[in-house]
């Protein structure tokens, strides 16, 4: 039986490389695989994850002797951390391991939705020309909202100066006498709705976050501001911000993570038909650097607690 089980996707030379002193179980198919998993884990030290595998109850009744959770992300809603620490077992995120991934993604999304070029590519292809129909706007001199200012937030601000944006940002945890505001003005929550015209969420779902963009916030929104999500599904009512798609009353969105992923059929459906939306499955934070970083500072973490 393995010391270390790897259930989701990571760089498996790396971590190969990195734990070649344990037994080690890579198949990232397990994460689809629960009875699998389960019975992967009865002599397992550890286990490596990433957002899919539900490391609860369950998982860690399974596993008697799991002494450390290694998370491929910084993102911990998939992990009973509570229950973590009542038996002993330490969680290892990858902090700021893909901090620029996902600040390039938002800032890509950004550009995208401003200039809305993509859009034109089947026309242009067919023989169309739709000058006038593909004008967008430019990042430049545009308000930025930052829900929530860690270190991937701060990553956004400072390529978004760089493009000539004014950022602004509400994050009630982080005092305002920290050196970190600087040259970022602190906003609520209601003045980053009304103000802004791309606003970008980046804190994690708890209870407190859960729904907090909701349908008040959305309507309160310019008509043609954009809404980034690369943080958590459940931050954004999804039924609250497909409403506003459909009905024009917002200028377009960017989800790279969803409620439920992946999305069902049923939920599929009702994003078709939107033209200023952009879906992607939950790889923000993945680009071949920072699945390298992530991987190795995941592996060298577990490495040193088995250690």
């Amino acid at each position: 039986m393995p010391d270390i089980v790897i259930s989701e996707f990571m760089d498996e030379a790396i971590a190969m490389d990195v734990l070649k002193a344990f037994n080690v179980l890579y198949d990232p198919s397990l994460v689809d695989d629960r009875p699998a998993l389960l019975a992967s884990l009865a002599d397992a030290r550890a286990i490596i994850v990433r957002n899919r595998t539900q490391v609860d109850a369950e998982l860690l009744d399974h596993a008697p002797r799991l002494e450390a959770v290694g998370r491929l992300g910084v993102g911990l809603d998939n992990i009973d951390l509570d229950l973590c620490k009542a038996r002993s077992v330490t969680v290892y995120p990858a902090t700021g391991a893909n901090d620029l991934a996902v600040a390039e993604y938002v800032i890509s999304a950004a550009l995208l939705l401003l200039r809305g070029v993509w859009q034109a590519g089947s026309e242009v292809v067919a023989g169309e020309w739709p000058r006038s129909a593909s004008i967008g706007r430019e990042a430049s001199g545009k308000r930025l909202g930052l829900i929530g200012f860690g270190s991937i937030a701060r990553e956004v601000a400072s390529r978004a100066k760089a493009l000539g944006m004014r950022a602004c940002a509400f994050d009630p945890y982080l005092p305002q006498d920290n050196s970190v505001w600087s040259g970022i003005e602190f906003s609520s929550l209601r003045g980053i709705a009304e103000s802004c015209d791309v606003v970008s969420v980046h804190v994690p779902l708890t209870e407190q976050t859960r729904n907090l963009i909701d349908d008040d916030f959305i309507a309160s929104m310019k008509k043609n501001a954009i809404l980034i999500n690369s943080a958590r599904g459940g931050v954004v009512d999804e039924s609250a911000l497909i409403k506003a798609l459909h009905e024009g009353r917002i200028g377009g969105a960017a989800l790279d993570v969803f409620e439920s992923e992946p999305l069902d059929d049923k939920r599929g459906e009702v994003f078709a038909g939107i033209p200023n939306v952009l879906l992607t499955p939950h790889i923000a934070g993945i680009t071949e650097e920072a699945n390298e970083r992530v991987s190795r500072l995941t592996a060298q973490n577990v490495l040193e607690h088995l250690r």
